[in-house]
């Protein structure tokens, strides 16, 4: 228990009562962070760790939980306190008990995720930059969402790959693909406040059957771009998506785009995992290249 004594003080500190640790346990399925449920007699925190050096990504963290929070649009986990010790940095969160969607918490996902997007926001970006996974991601403020999405997603991508040794063919069709941008596009989105990392693992349902996300990578997007990420590993049902699109209908083109979304995530995944995922993604760009033609 020694390396949570700098925890739990913080977690007196932040929540103004006594918290004396009778129980910690791991929770696994998580990549990045080291994950743990701390609970008392009244009790119980989700604390992430990693090393001191993160410590920014966790601030990142809180603040993008911190802003879904304040919309009331969907439940998000309240934090509590992040920072940084010798050991670790260190990310602690109200504790949700968590199961999955029934047809109806999923209707409700939809309808609340349409209600989140629904609130307009002024620029492309974020006021500060975050990370995707453990990547890097830039969130400088742009009022062109092709700019935006070119230079500040899909190009720093490809610039990720290409330092870690991923640098032929990738790269050439890449460049192909940055250069018909604007092809795929008929009007300038609105920007909306994105979770940025939607996938079935960071969403679930509490007991009440409430939809709660967590884990976000926050930023002021397309909000098709989010729906896009609900795509790429499955897991929503049809439930969500029919609610999302009776509250909030998507454009015809998202058939198309979701594929330039996703091919974002996938890029990711060659930096964060190796080559494994690189015959995907050279086969995202060649399906998305032969509908310019």
């Amino acid at each position: 228990m020694s390396h949570f004594d700098a925890i739990v003080q913080d977690i007196e500190q932040a929540t103004g009562h006594q918290f004396t640790t009778v129980q910690t346990s791991t929770i696994s399925g998580g990549g990045i962070n080291s994950a743990f449920k701390l609970s008392d007699d009244s009790r119980t925190f989700f604390v992430k760790l990693n090393a001191p050096n993160m410590a920014y990504m966790f601030d990142a963290e809180a603040q993008g939980l911190s802003e879904l929070a304040a919309t009331q649009c969907i439940r998000i986990p309240e934090v509590i306190c992040h920072g940084q010790t010798q050991e670790h940095s260190y990310l602690v969160l109200e504790y949700i008990d968590c199961r999955g969607f029934t047809p109806a918490s999923s209707r409700l996902m939809g309808e609340q995720l349409a209600q989140l997007h629904h609130i307009p926001q002024t620029f492309f970006g974020w006021h500060s930059d975050n990370t995707i996974g453990s990547t890097p991601q830039y969130n400088p403020r742009e009022y062109n969402w092709l700019v935006f999405w070119r230079q500040h997603r899909l190009a720093q991508q490809l610039k990720f790959a290409k330092q870690n040794g991923f640098a032929s063919t990738l790269q050439t069709k890449g460049e192909q693909l940055l250069a018909v941008l604007p092809s795929f596009f008929d009007t300038q989105p609105v920007p909306a406040l994105l979770h940025g990392d939607l996938w079935s693992g960071n969403a679930a349902a509490d007991h009440n059957g409430n939809p709660v996300i967590f884990d976000p990578a926050c930023y002021y997007g397309d909000r098709e771009a989010d729906i896009a990420m609900t795509e790429l590993f499955g897991g929503f049902s049809a439930d969500f998506y029919d609610a999302y699109q009776a509250s909030y209908p998507l454009d015809a083109g998202y058939q198309t785009r979701k594929t330039l979304y996703n091919l974002y995530h996938i890029i990711n995944h060659v930096n964060l995992f190796g080559g494994g995922y690189l015959s995907q993604a050279t086969n995202m760009i060649d399906q998305l290249l032969s509908e310019t033609r």
